[in-house]
């Protein structure tokens, strides 16, 4: 399998919008420009839910078929290690593997030293095409990412070989993601990470670093955006290098795990990947889920009723529920309002709160963080969460495809895309339905 230049993961907690997310893609090629779906889904949130990944397999293709979608899709195993592949491994086509409980550990000291003899071929200065400056190699930053990364990456090719003996070397796409690590990598160790990847003989087609500032759950980006643009471009450069120094795969692509929403990135993305011409992958987690949410509230009546109830109990439980998230949420609770206030909320105000429209004054981003990591309320609430899901098609399968596309695709692939978001309805009500 070969990934294509730009991919998107799409996340579905509860597996009902998998062809409102593909008319999105649909109205992207109407626009001229090709993309795959990914859907994606973890371990963690299949347990929570109470689902299985042959569910999201079953998701991803039926709505290939109700859409008549034409091109390549993918479904992917979302962080997934040595403990929780097997599950995944007849669904999944893509496998998003996380290293992140193996950073720091030490590889053995005979590993250590063949990489570092390895290496030393690169120390001095570093020049890479497309970035300015070229980087100082020195033992001792060979010897860092050899400490923090080198165990990281060999368990990352115990995976791929697992995925490999079943499905078959060129049966699957990996995915490498070190976004979890304590601090973002630089290039230069970016760098040796890939050279680590390929002495693995991992088939890398795409590897998610981390970039410096919040990537938080369903907000923007906090943090420099000139500093995050600097490092997007520099890894590109490196990814690209790599390609041809290390004899990586040819399609190899940055992934961005953006949790969702990062709207002040997006422009500058776009810009890097029109000067550049390098290809992308995205992750955009449970965005689909708060649509779903302000879709319930949007239809009043026992939608809002259920999106209110939701909230209560989600603020109850706040450490329960945050816990699981706590490094990628920023929550204050003296912002929550309490239970009683929402529950006078009208429609309108509930929507308003949860989504991300930064120019609404009735925008709260801490109802939105809390709700975003409290789907596991709505799993809970069983037949009655999918019975009023399926109820209220209309207006969440619009909300769905509107943000996918106007927020999302629209803002880092298509050109003007971030001068704000225009959506046209009727290309939306052309596309298929339920």
């Amino acid at each position: 399998m070969k990934l294509e230049k730009y991919s998107f993961g799409i996340g579905d907690r509860f597996g009902a919008e998998g062809t409102a997310q593909l008319r999105a893609f649909l109205m992207a090629m109407e626009d001229g420009v090709e993309i795959v779906p990914v859907w994606n889904k973890s371990n963690r949130e299949h347990t929570i839910i109470g689902t299985v990944p042959h569910d999201t397999r079953r998701e991803a293709d039926e709505a290939v078929r109700e859409c008549g979608w034409n091109l390549s899709y993918y479904v992917d195993a979302d962080h997934i290690g040595l403990a929780t592949v097997d599950r995944f491994i007849d669904s999944g086509d893509f496998f998003t593997i996380d290293v992140a409980d193996y950073i720091g550990k030490p590889a053995d000291s005979e590993r250590i030293s063949k990489f570092l003899e390895s290496m030393k071929r690169f120390k001095g200065k570093l020049e890479i095409p497309g970035i300015d400056a070229p980087f100082e190699i020195t033992d001792d930053l060979l010897a860092g990412v050899a400490r923090k990364y080198l165990f990281a990456i060999q368990e990352a090719g115990e995976v791929c070989r697992v995925i490999a003996a079943k499905k078959g070397d060129d049966g699957f796409i990996p995915e490498v993601s070190v976004d979890e690590a304590e601090r973002p990598q630089t290039p230069a160790e970016l760098f040796f990470i890939l050279a680590a990847a390929a002495a693995e003989r991992i088939p890398l087609q795409t590897v998610a670093p981390k970039f410096t500032g919040a990537f938080l759950k369903g907000v923007d980006y906090v943090g420099d955006v000139d500093q995050f643009t600097k490092e997007f471009q520099d890894d590109i450069a490196v990814v690209a290098h790599a390609v041809d120094v290390f004899d990586l795969p040819a399609n190899l692509k940055l992934s961005v795990h953006s949790g969702s929403d990062k709207f002040s990135l997006y422009p500058r993305i776009h810009n890097v990947l029109k000067k550049t011409g390098a290809g992308l992958h995205v992750k955009t987690a449970g965005t689909t889920w708060l649509e779903e949410l302000i879709g319930l509230a949007s239809a009043g009546g026992e939608g809002l009723n259920i999106a209110r109830e939701i909230y209560a109990d989600a603020y109850k439980r706040y450490d329960e529920l945050v816990k699981p998230y706590a490094t990628v949420v920023q929550i204050d609770r003296e912002r929550l309002p309490d239970p009683v206030e929402v529950h006078s909320w009208s429609s309108e105000q509930f929507a308003d709160a949860v989504r991300h429209d930064q120019s609404c004054d009735g925008f709260n981003p801490n109802v939105r963080q809390l709700v975003h990591v409290g789907y596991k309320v709505a799993a809970e609430m069983g037949g009655r969460f999918k019975r009023l899901l399926a109820e209220c098609r209309s207006e969440i399968e619009a909300n769905v495809t509107l943000n996918l596309y106007g927020r999302h695709i629209k803002p880092i692939f298509l050109e003007g895309g971030g001068k704000g978001v225009t959506i046209d309805r009727k290309k939306l009500a052309a596309t298929p339905r339920i």
